[in-house]
């Protein structure tokens, strides 16, 4: 009989802003929560950073690659397709590697919008996508101080980490 190692994945994703159409009742997908937000994302899909990061994630704790080799960007349908979708995949794929998640935290980078009002939903979703203790889930946020694309109010990235029993 062999144990269960523990295995780490690392991902990130960003996404470019773009000026919303929606006005002051515009929202971007974070963590499979719908935020307020004075901007769209440029993306084929919903543009959830956060969900993309942990996807990638995932699927590098099993060394299964990323997202992009499992759902093509340029593929029209994926166009407009709620994350969900790609982190139902991941998760099937660890557990059909015989792995269990033992925890994930994921770190939102950006100026705008602000996501401390929203972390607890964004925990309880994950927890509910992944079927996982909420407290194994951390969402957390931070600003770059100004610097760079995301301090400039260019876009907005996340990055996750997970261990995976496998």
């Amino acid at each position: 009989m062999t144990s269960k190692q523990t295995r780490v994945g690392m991902g990130f994703d960003a996404h470019r802003f773009l000026p919303t159409k929606n006005g002051p009742s515009n929202k971007i997908m974070l963590c499979g929560v719908p935020v307020p937000s004075e901007y769209d994302v440029e993306a084929n899909s919903d543009g959830d950073v956060g969900i993309h990061a942990l996807v990638d994630a995932l699927l590098g704790s099993i060394a299964a690659g990323d997202i992009g080799m499992h759902f093509t960007p340029n593929d029209s349908q994926w166009a407009k397709a709620k994350s969900e979708i790609f982190l139902k995949y991941a998760l099937k794929m660890v557990q059909q590697k015989g792995g269990e998640i033992v925890n994930i935290d994921i770190t939102i980078i950006g100026e705008r919008p602000r996501v401390f009002p929203h972390r607890e939903n964004m925990r309880k979703m994950l927890s509910e996508l992944l079927t996982l203790d909420i407290d194994r889930v951390s969402v957390k946020a931070t600003t770059t101080e100004k610097m760079g694309f995301t301090g400039r109010k260019e876009g907005i990235a996340a990055q996750a980490i997970v261990s995976v029993l496998v």
